[in-house]
């Protein structure tokens, strides 16, 4: 009977809590690792959950591990192993088998594993496999979400993107698609994706749209990691340096997030991490003098004119609106379009930004939570306020985030009373 079952709570605990803590710091190196040594995704998948469910039943009771990882590892590779051999597909396997057994034999702790996630990234980006899903493949063998918490970041019914997650897993199967970095040559067809994939997690663990606590802060972290390696193997392309830059500016403001929700242009800017700022500002140097101008650098200039405040106290609205142009240029996403009139708004032109989002596809806008805070502001500085509270009430009923709900719910209440 495992300790906690015995009344005495403390080492079941303790073991459970290692399990959780190698699952959220290990899961997708551990996966990457298993991947590319066995060419299935799924199968590798089943049999680390598998290995995390024999640490659940056997930490309790024996006591966790000098080295978690190594261990999950070595469960994982038994189960892969019995699996072929009772599938009677030994032969098929076996070069895959020796392998494992092989580099498992001379691995004493965790850090002896490559790190092979990027590897991983990459496979997902194969040209054969689906734009559509690309990303959330990423997110899912990567970055450890699970399916229900991307179909929320990508609006899609849970069922429909487990779906399309199995397909996908079962092409790359099928098609023999390699484990491995491509040639150089490959990468900027595939890059795309893997930095939107980054992006995506990292918006996940900020933003309250993944996982919450310490699962969501994992994903920012692992988020920042894979920014900064990706930098560094492709230091000749401007956008994994604008990225990092990006990732960079938002962290630096974590200090003037914590609490309840606060507006960037309300923040204490002597809270944010100005040595933090000035690397991102290195970052956005270095991907300007590449000459390739795209998304995330102009993503991470915006950021850089908002961090500009701790110097001069003040906003430069027009810089951002003629930045937020050239993003719209080349991303023309529903979030831009509405961060613009919110922009417009700042600049003491509500009703050039109640124009501006007026002029937005309604049938997409009206879904988006950010869309209704936006007016709802601009309604308010026009004196129009019976519409105003209209629009906080459908901007508080979208919204998902706690602290984010609390603001919007605080300056409705000031509005009426």
């Amino acid at each position: 009977m495992p300790a906690d079952e015995r009344g005495d709570g403390r080492v079941g605990s303790a073991s459970y809590s290692a399990a959780d803590r190698a699952a959220r710091t290990a899961y997708g190196r551990l996966l990457a690792w298993l991947s590319c040594r066995t060419g299935d995704m799924a199968g590798a998948e089943d049999a680390l959950a598998d290995a995390f469910a024999a640490a659940l039943t056997s930490w309790p009771e024996r006591g966790v591990p000098d080295a978690p990882d190594a261990w999950l590892l070595q469960v994982a590779r038994r189960k892969l192993t019995d699996r072929a051999r009772r599938a009677q597909t030994r032969r098929t396997h076996e070069p895959d088998l020796v392998r494992l057994f092989e580099d498992l034999a001379m691995t004493e702790t965790p850090d002896a594993i490559g790190d092979q996630r990027l590897s991983l990234l990459f496979t997902c980006a194969h040209p054969a496999i689906d734009p559509a899903v690309r990303t959330p493949l990423m997110l899912q063998t990567v970055l450890g979400l699970d399916a229900a918490h991307i179909a929320r970041v990508f609006v899609v019914a849970p069922k429909t993107m487990a779906q399309r997650l199995v397909r996908a897993k079962r092409k790359i199967k099928a098609a023999g698609i390699p484990f491995d970095l491509p040639d150089r040559s490959d990468w900027p067809a595939r890059m795309d994706a893997v930095l939107s994939a980054i992006y995506a997690a990292y918006t996940a663990g900020w933003d309250g749209s993944g996982p919450v606590g310490d699962a969501g802060d994992r994903l920012v972290d692992e988020a920042e990691w894979l920014a900064r390696l990706l930098s560094e193997w492709v230091s000749d392309h401007a956008e994994a340096h604008g990225l990092l830059a990006l990732i960079l500016y938002c962290e630096s403001r974590r200090p003037a997030r914590t609490g309840t929700y606060t507006p960037l242009s309300e923040q204490d800017t002597s809270l944010w991490d100005h040595r933090m700022i000035d690397e991102a500002e290195t970052c956005l140097r270095t991907a300007a003098g590449l000459g390739a101008p795209g998304r995330f650098q102009f993503e991470a200039a915006i950021q850089s004119v908002h961090a500009e405040r701790r110097h001069s106290g003040e906003t430069n609205w027009q810089a951002l609106l003629r930045i937020y142009d050239a993003l719209i240029a080349q991303n023309p996403a529903l979030g831009a379009w509405v961060a613009r009139a919110a922009v417009i708004m700042e600049a003491d032109e509500p009703k050039a930004a109640l124009d501006a989002l007026d002029a937005l596809p309604q049938d997409r806008a009206v879904a988006y939570g950010p869309y209704w805070a936006t007016r709802a502001h601009c309604l308010q500085r026009a004196g129009r306020l019976e519409e105003a509270v209209a629009a906080y009430d459908r901007a508080i009923a979208l919204t998902d985030d706690g602290s984010a709900r609390s603001y919007l719910q605080s300056r409705r209440v000031r509005l009426v009373n």
